[in-house]
């Protein structure tokens, strides 16, 4: 759906995106992207108005960027990925005059901060601690053990470690004996420890306008960091009264006002909730891609459009669709990491080609065939997307699917 903005705001978009950059080009409103360096021809090439940044430099040097931006005459700053959050928090501060904007999007960059602050309004959390060096991890696990009772010769329950400011899983490392402990490096610290939480994880898209969730969308993970599907299977969405509740304690608790929110969640089988954690830029897993497949409108122009206060409620109403209902179809993705260290061949089953759930592909044969270092589950090689009316049958065709040597 297309909807004319007015033309005196300019929308930074921070971070490189062409489906982001597509899509706010669409909604005809103005707009500077801020992005590496190295996109610098690119963009000129194609007349995209463009700022280069590196984004790894000291948060200090907002203040460069911020007046850079309002000589274009920005008035509101997007995250696109996790690394330019913080930087939109600083940067919409400064343009709103409102200096816990940014304070806010460190809540959002910090997992340990986000679990302790989950806690203290009392979300459902596991167990966790900061971990500084690896005996403080030795400790962790033991008293988490200990804590659940277990004797000599019963199997340790997991623990997880993860850094506190990385997307997804990279970095993620799961321990589940005191000697995986040792394959950690020294300069991986300070980390985030947590108890293994049991029950089916999914992750959540809430567009946030005003405090108000304007649309929540559901993502049913098939195997967490390789495939899943919206809208999710009915077994799931049952939940979804206590799910929003979660989701509105979620948005008081950290204070949203603006934009989108990606938080995880574990469903134990009698319908407790867990909180897992929260981003607030684009999820990953193609999720928007999904969304915007099953649904009809771009997940793009949607966060722009939430994280813009200047939005008005009716045209927010007109933009979105209803919830589950409205659904075309069932939308979903299996991302496919290579089993090889080099890649000489594509194998694409005909089966899978002629299967009805059978949307497209992306996968190539890379120029360099050997297979690049995996980064938490790894760096995908490619995604199959499905679509189609039975959850049961995407599940099990993403299931079949999961292991099979695509790559040779």
């Amino acid at each position: 759906m297309e909807m004319v903005e007015s033309k005196e705001r300019v929308t930074a978009l921070l971070g490189w995106s062409l489906q982001a950059i597509e899509a706010i080009d669409k909604l005809g409103r103005p707009y500077v992207v801020v992005g590496p360096p190295e996109f610098t021809a690119f963009a000129e090439a194609n007349g995209i108005p463009f700022v280069p940044w590196q984004f790894d430099q000291p948060i200090e040097r907002a203040d460069e960027l911020y007046e850079t931006l309002k000589e274009k005459s920005t008035k509101l700053a997007v995250p696109i990925y996790e690394e330019t959050v913080e930087w939109a928090g600083t940067l919409n501060a400064k343009f709103r005059n409102d200096p816990r904007i940014f304070k806010k999007s460190l809540l959002l960059r910090d997992k340990g901060l986000m679990k302790r602050r989950a806690q203290l309004a009392g979300i459902r959390v596991g167990i966790f601690e900061e971990a500084y060096s690896k005996d403080d991890i030795y400790w962790f696990f033991k008293r988490v053990n200990e804590t659940l009772l277990k004797i000599d010769g019963e199997t340790n329950d997991p623990i997880h470690v993860k850094p506190f400011d990385k997307a997804g899983t990279v970095g993620h490392r799961m321990i589940r004996d005191p000697r995986d402990v040792d394959k950690i490096d020294d300069s991986e610290f300070p980390l985030l420890m947590e108890s293994h939480l049991e029950g089916q994880e999914f992750s959540c898209e809430a567009f946030i306008h005003n405090g108000k969730a304007m649309f929540l969308n559901i993502t049913e993970y098939v195997e967490l960091g390789h495939s899943n599907f919206i809208p999710a299977s009915p077994s799931l969405e049952k939940w979804r009264p206590q799910i929003t509740v979660e989701i509105e304690k979620l948005v008081a608790a950290f204070e949203i006002d603006y934009g989108i929110i990606h938080p995880e969640f574990f469903l134990a089988p009698d319908g407790t909730l867990y909180f897992g954690e929260v981003a607030a830029r684009v999820p990953g897993g193609h999720i928007f891609e999904l969304m915007e497949k099953a649904y009809g409108f771009s997940p793009f122009q949607a966060q722009v459009l939430c994280s813009d206060p200047d939005t008005t409620q009716e045209q927010l109403e007109a933009f979105f669709p209803v919830e589950v209902v409205s659904a075309q179809g069932i939308a979903g993705s299996l991302m496919v990491y290579p089993n090889v260290k080099k890649v000489n061949k594509l194998d694409i089953p005909e089966e899978l080609k002629n299967h009805p759930y059978f949307d497209k592909h992306d996968m190539f044969i890379p120029i360099t065939s050997k297979v690049a270092e995996r980064v938490g589950f790894g760096n995908h090689y490619g995604t199959i997307f499905f679509f189609g009316k039975d959850s049961d049958v995407m599940r099990t065709l993403m299931k079949k699917y999961e292991d099979y040597n695509f790559y040779l």
